[in-house]
């Protein structure tokens, strides 16, 4: 992925570039990779998955898709100007339908009726009323104001309540980067507990069965040492704080999550970042992917020692 400043976006639109005939029957990707033999494999195969290659003016994201001579294949290229300026959002994807953006930790997702702040949710309905002041977009799933990383946003009811009516069904990999307190000892596990709210909106275990909402979580250890361990969290739920509430459960809480029992301070912030959101597009029918980098952060703590709150 190219680097990219955090505190800008521009405003982008999709329009094709160049055009290849095929000449012999291949494969899509074998046929990227001999033609567009400028960019490595890592960059074609995230031209596929953001669906920006066209087969006779169709999207195909499929690397083994079968070619034949005859075929028009074509990129499309984001062309950007600077008309958008927004802090803390990144647009990764925009269509006729959704939204994706890396949003960055410390930036609300969307703000309550009581409060007016800057948040992602404001800062793109300004970036859609650019072009028709009827314009509108519509909260899919949220993050937390400390949580960084893929989110997405529809541009109309309709997509919205087919995505969170069949959200199960069409978000194919949801991935998290936790970065905990201590070293957690089983490299890979699960978590599940029936989560419930307190009057004052702190989430936590219940200690009964079917005692309040289904959560399940998935981690593996990608690295660890005596004070700190980096995991790779997925969900089969997503619950409000579920995360953060597992890894207190297990006894290693998430950094920077005073919430939920963190007493080390050391990166400046909560150390939870969406990495990765892999989902069936609500109009098109095809599959994408976005992936963002672990923030540099969350690999200091290997480097350095904790301190405490």
């Amino acid at each position: 992925m190219h680097k990219r400043k955090r505190k800008s976006n521009t405003n982008q639109t999709q329009v094709p570039i160049k055009q290849y005939t095929v000449k012999e029957q291949t494969e899509l990707l074998i046929f990227l990779l001999n033609t567009l033999s400028n960019l490595g494999r890592n960059s074609v195969k995230s031209l596929l998955s953001h669906g920006r290659v066209l087969v006779n003016d169709q999207a195909v994201t499929k690397y083994n898709y079968p070619l034949q001579p005859g075929q028009t294949v074509s990129i499309r290229k984001v062309k950007t100007t600077n008309t958008s300026l927004m802090a803390g959002v990144i647009i990764l994807h925009e269509d006729e339908d959704i939204i994706v953006i890396e949003k960055e930790a410390g930036l609300l997702s969307v703000s309550s009726s009581k409060e007016n702040e800057l948040t992602a949710y404001r800062q793109l309905m300004d970036h859609v009323r650019r072009g028709n002041p009827k314009n509108r977009i519509f909260v899919v799933h949220r993050l937390d104001r400390d949580t960084s990383g893929v989110m997405m946003f529809a541009k109309s009811k309709d997509v919205q309540q087919t995505m969170q009516n069949s959200w199960k069904d069409i978000v194919q990999e949801r991935l998290y980067i936790a970065l905990v307190e201590g070293s957690v000892k089983k490299k890979e596990g699960t978590i599940s507990s029936w989560l419930k709210e307190t009057t004052t909106f702190k989430t936590y275990s219940s200690p009964r069965s079917n005692d309040g909402k289904l959560a399940v979580t998935h981690y593996n250890v990608i690295k660890s040492n005596q004070n700190f361990s980096l995991l790779k969290v997925s969900l089969d739920t997503g619950r409000k704080n579920q995360i953060r509430v597992h890894m207190q459960d297990i006894g290693h809480s998430i950094v920077g999550d005073k919430k939920y029992g963190s007493h080390m301070k050391l990166i400046g912030r909560l150390g939870l970042h969406a990495q990765v959101l892999s989902f069936v597009h609500p109009t098109t029918g095809l599959l994408l992917r976005f992936e963002t980098k672990i923030p540099k952060s969350f690999l200091s703590p290997f480097r350095s020692t904790p301190t405490k709150n």
